[in-house]
């Protein structure tokens, strides 16, 4: 089932794999395409992945989290973009552009624009914004839409909205970052709010034919954070509002989480697999827009048994194709040796340094070097 044909509210996709969206680090410092940011979507099609995410693209300035991330925020941006789409499709790929806000979590060192987010934070905590007000809901719900419609007019197949890890959808959800009193906190139905005006915008502005894709948290694992009830409720709420997939994964970016965005936990056998397999289920019970699954999978039994026995709809991988962007291709020829990612994280450390995401554990064990544990 893993290499069946299906399609996502028209998109035709030739298998059930999916690239989770990551930071790459890899675009100008005005946040456009580079020839090597390109390359690599074009490489990952060449592997066979059925769809692409691209990195998390922030739709306003303030809303950059990292250095050298991709922007999809101005006009001028879409003649690269649109390159980026032609290159994925020249392979015979499917690509979505996910649209993103980091909220509090903004790199203010990098933007030197002020932080906003859905409430002042605690004096404990390592960031800092602005709360916002009506006005910079309502710039941020345009941001969103005309991100979508330059997406649409450079050729992507679709869009993913970021309502995870921490970042602004994703603390308007989540009670840990939302103190606010008004009618965007408290229940769940305000928390929500804010996403769905995002995508009652975009849907309204890109119409029934393109698809939406949402990608949500399991749970924050932060004290007082998103639960996977409420997970299950906001998906819903999603589904009826006319979102085509949901992505689930977990975790924030705030280092007081119990569990980070990316894990760095040693998965020595397959039953250590699958971070998120019990939210999941629950999800399944409910919902019925297809389920994309990401999160700790590297073996093709695991993620063939999640498909066939209904347990999720698409596999998504981040890490295991940075090592391996021909994972799928691997797999699909026989080789079913599972993903060579070994979730240490050192592929960050490049991008860090401004020289882009890569895998280096083979050359940190060729100096002797000791990688994250």
């Amino acid at each position: 089932m893993l290499f069946d044909e299906t399609s996502i509210n028209g998109m035709s996709l030739r298998n059930r794999f999916v690239r989770s969206a990551t930071w790459e680090g890899m675009a100008n410092e005005d946040g456009s395409c580079t020839s090597r940011l390109i390359d690599l979507m074009a490489d990952l099609a060449i592997g066979k992945v059925g769809l692409i995410i691209t990195g998390h693209a922030y739709v306003s300035p303030e809303g950059q989290a990292s250095l050298k991330q991709m922007g999809i925020h101005r006009d001028d941006l879409i003649p690269d973009l649109s390159e980026m789409a032609d290159a994925v499709h020249r392979e015979g790929g499917r690509i979505v552009a996910q649209l993103a806000h980091a909220g509090c979590h903004g790199a203010v060192k990098i933007t030197g624009v002020e932080p906003i987010g859905p409430s002042l934070p605690d004096e404990e905590w390592s960031f800092a914004c602005r709360e916002m007000d009506r006005g910079d809901m309502t710039s941020t719900v345009e941001a969103f839409r005309k991100a979508a419609l330059r997406a649409k007019q450079a050729g992507f197949d679709g869009i993913q909205v970021h309502a995870a890890h921490g970042y602004l959808l994703s603390q308007f959800l989540s009670p840990f970052y939302n103190r606010r009193e008004d009618e965007y906190g408290g229940t769940l139905e305000n928390r929500a709010r804010l996403l769905m005006e995002v995508l009652a915008v975009i849907r309204s502005s890109v119409g029934e034919n393109f698809p939406i894709l949402v990608k949500i948290n399991s749970q924050d694992y932060l004290p007082g954070g998103l639960t996977v009830p409420e997970m299950v409720e906001v998906s819903l709420m999603l589904e009826k509002a006319g979102a085509d997939a949901i992505e689930m994964s977990g975790g924030t970016v705030n280092e007081g989480s119990r569990y980070r965005a990316s894990r760095t936990l040693t998965l020595e056998s397959q039953e250590d697999e699958v971070y998120y397999r019990e939210a999941a289920l629950k999800y399944k019970e409910q919902i019925h827009i297809p389920l994309i699954l990401v999160g700790g999978i590297r073996s093709l039994p695991v993620a063939e048994a999640l498909v066939s026995e209904g347990k999720a709809d698409y596999i998504s991988l981040s890490r295991p194709l940075i090592r391996e962007p021909h994972l799928v291709n691997r797999w699909l020829s026989g080789d079913d040796r599972p993903a060579r990612c070994i979730s240490c994280n050192a592929c960050f450390r490049p991008a860090r340094k401004g020289d882009g995401l890569r895998c280096v554990v083979e050359e940190c064990l060729s100096r002797g070097d000791q990688l994250p544990e």
